[in-house]
């Protein structure tokens, strides 16, 4: 059985964990949580900078990986060109960042849509402005 607990149910868990000392013959599997982005389909491990579609990972570069990261993050919201290429490159904007930021997504968007042509998310540009990932929810 598993059982999904949120920090409101503390009591209902110490309720649980008190049942099972009292019953050793009850076996107790640990898991190892690591932290995840998920969009349908996909899912993003910052811990270990990987993206899997059905345990199929998607080769991308580390700047791809970065900007969907951000993307996936923050997702319904439209992110500038300075916004993406500051938390990206780590650098501020000169102004000449657009075409550099379009090839990365155009390539992003070639790798996403070949593991999954019928995903329920895409990347949207918004003109002269930046990019929105938006999630159609099923």
């Amino acid at each position: 059985m598993i059982l999904e607990l949120h920090e409101r149910d503390t009591e209902v868990l110490e309720q649980i964990l008190s049942i099972l000392k009292n019953h050793p013959e009850i076996e107790k599997i640990e898991v190892d949580e690591e932290p995840m982005v998920s969009l349908p389909g996909l899912e993003i491990f910052p811990s270990r900078r990987k993206v899997f579609r059905d345990r199929q990972e998607i080769q991308l570069t580390a700047k791809e990986y970065r900007i969907l990261l951000l993307l996936a993050a923050n997702k319904g919201r439209v992110l500038t060109y300075a916004q993406i290429y500051e938390q990206v490159w780590g650098d501020f904007t000169t102004g000449n960042e657009n075409n550099t930021i379009g090839f990365h997504i155009c390539n992003l968007r070639e790798k996403l849509y070949q593991a999954n042509p019928d995903a329920l998310f895409y990347i949207r540009s918004v003109r002269e402005v930046g990019y929105c990932l938006d999630v159609d929810e099923p």
